[in-house]
């Protein structure tokens, strides 16, 4: 019983002190100095072995200047431990608060000196103590000499990050490549912390330093690392070709399979740079890439040229599919190129008749999965909502929910479903449809269905009769339909019927991205700015600001309002999911990536 009885009064002793050091810290926090000076000397005076009550107490005497109490209790400290490099270091930090640098020069030089003579295992904290001060050159030689002390420590993602603070680029670039030689799960921190110097200009001093770092230690050792980061290097900076030379190095070494290359030419594609990815793909159906990859290259080099085609070259594009259904056949292992045709067929050359046909026979002809099968009905559904019938479309979406149940392509139906009853006006059901998915494991479709939602909800409240809602619905159809022109005219009569009222926004923004489609970059600006004067504090600002600076950088070659519109950005709109890309870009167009 009375072993208990000290356990709870140890427990409750441990929590009181605790609670105590939390309150200090608060009033630490809130400028209330003196009461923290009272809380920490209690605490002090119970404990005065604990580091953090009188690193506290030195504080708050600090805070308040009464230095020389706070001198006499450091001072006490360093005689007590004269082997503490860390009680050094705050004492040195003591005396440069009052601005007495000599004095504190001999502390931190002697934090350094004792350290040299000191377990290895101090380095870490001795080297945060210095940090913690921005005393960097200190703290680097710190973390040097215990990596130097005992080989096992690793201490590369503290000097990365202090030799950046100092702009010794390359000496940061290097710590960060003997992490990962190391600690290769640490890639994509690393490329994210790389992020921050390195921009799209291949004469950035970053990227200079960089490229010949990775160059230099190739040469000294062809680890495969380096040539997975100068292809990083190269894809940051457009350079594809260049990136796809390492790429296939990388494949010839691993003897592996070409994802690498396959993510290259995606990647490519995404920058509209059609000519490289092509080259790309083309160089894995020329080697003994398995039948799927060199399926997948096909894929996705129609697939690009396809949105990128003018009418004029539908004809050969068709000629190219059909190449390939000749080589590999109409097959389950074509089913993915087959869908894309029947797409192409629908939606750009408008025989929405003969794809349907084209894929119930596909339907009718193969042995299929459920997922292959379903794949097939969901484009078929869609090629149906293209022609406007409705009620057939749903019938075909309901079946592939039905079919797939939790799955992603389930979900994606689901949404189908919601979208094709906000097409025909259907609100209500629309709505329902999206409540559920607004939880949805995707996150793609729970954002498209909490903003499809959104629109919905806040425009049938303002208007019971849902006109405005109306118009907007049918504009979206035309958009969906390639019918850009009817979908402007649409969204106009929002604009000119229903000023004012809270859908505006959303088509101006709409309408906006449908005039850059069809190359009228002028009108789209203009649509922008009328975002931003009339509707700033909305939550389409942010959307307004990005799109119209990369209208001015990329179409109307106005790179410094570019560049105010990214920092507007940067500096009111830090939650904006544009928020690193503008960041990006803003860095880049003033010409100086380096912190």
């Amino acid at each position: 019983m009375r072993l208990i009885f000290f356990y709870i009064s140890l427990v409750f002793t441990f929590s009181t002190f605790a609670q105590s050091e939390q309150l200090a810290k608060n009033y630490i926090q809130q400028g209330a100095y003196e009461k923290a000076l009272s809380v920490y000397q209690k605490l002090y005076a119970k404990n005065p072995n604990r580091i953090n009550y009188f690193l506290g107490l030195v504080e708050s005497y600090q805070q308040l200047e009464k230095f020389d109490e706070a001198e006499s209790i450091l001072k006490k400290r360093v005689e007590r431990t004269p082997g503490n490099a860390q009680i050094l270091v705050e004492l040195g930090h003591h005396y440069d608060l009052q601005g007495k640098s000599e004095e504190a020069r001999l502390y931190y030089d002697k934090a350094v000196e004792t350290y040299s003579n000191n377990s290895v295992n101090h380095a870490y904290s001795l080297a945060q103590t210095f940090e913690k001060y921005s005393l960097l050159d200190e703290a680097a030689l710190i973390y040097e000499k215990g990596m130097k002390d005992n080989p096992r420590a690793n201490f590369n993602v503290q000097l990365a990050k202090i030799y950046g603070e100092q702009g010794k680029l390359e000496k940061m670039f290097d710590s960060y490549l003997s992490l990962l030689k190391t600690q290769p799960n640490y890639i994509n921190i690393v490329q994210r912390n790389f992020g921050d110097y390195i921009s799209e200009d291949p004469t950035n001093e970053a990227n200079i330093i960089f490229r010949k770092l990775l160059i230099k230690r190739l040469q000294q050792n062809p680890d495969i690392l380096y040539n997975e980061m100068l292809s990083w290097l190269f894809v940051q900076q457009k350079e594809f070709k260049k990136a796809f030379i390492q790429e296939k190095a990388i494949y010839k070494r691993k003897e592996e399979g070409p994802e690498g290359i396959i993510d290259l030419a995606r990647i490519a594609i995404s920058e509209k740079d059609i000519k490289s990815a092509t080259e790309i793909l083309n160089y894995l159906l020329e080697t003994s890439a398995s039948k799927d990859m060199k399926l997948t290259a096909h894929k996705i080099i129609l697939k690009a040229k396809v949105d990128n085609a003018n009418k004029k070259e539908y004809k050969t594009i068709v000629d190219q599919y059909n190449t390939v259904f000749n080589e590999y056949g109409k097959s389950r292992e074509t089913i993915g190129l087959q869908v894309d045709y029947a797409h192409f067929l629908a939606f750009n050359q408008d025989k929405k008749q003969e794809a349907i046909g084209f894929l119930k026979d596909l339907l009718k002809r193969e042995r299929l999965s459920r997922f292959q099968s379903s794949r097939i009905k969901m484009k078929i559904a869609d090629i149906l909502v293209l022609d406007q019938k409705f009620n057939q479309a749903l019938i075909y979406y309901t079946q592939v929910q039905n079919a797939l149940k939790n799955n992603f392509l389930a979900q994606d139906a689901r949404f189908k479903v919601a979208k094709t009853s906000y097409y025909k006006g259907d609100f209500a059901w629309a709505q329902t449809q999206l409540d559920v998915l607004k939880s949805s494991t995707s996150q793609l479709i729970a954002n498209d269905a909490m903003e499809l939602s959104l629109i919905i909800s806040d425009n049938s409240l303002e208007d019971s009769t849902q006109t405005a809602l109306k118009i907007f619905a049918r504009a979206d159809l035309l958009a969906f339909q390639n019918k850009n022109e009817d979908a402007i005219a649409e969204y106009q009569k929002i604009l000119t019927q229903h000023r004012g009222e809270k859908i505006e926004d959303e088509a101006f923004l709409r309408q906006a991205k449908l005039f850059e489609k069809e190359k009228q970059f002028e009108k789209a600006k203009i649509n922008y700015l009328k975002i931003i004067e009339f509707y700033n504090d909305d939550i389409l600002a942010d959307d307004a600001y990005y799109w119209l600076a990369e209208l001015y950088s990329n179409e109307l070659g106005e790179p410094e309002k570019a560049k105010e519109l990214y920092e507007k950005i940067i500096f009111n709109h830090a939650a904006s999911i544009y928020f690193v890309a503008a960041r990006k870009k803003y860095r880049t167009l003033r010409g100086d990536a380096i912190n």
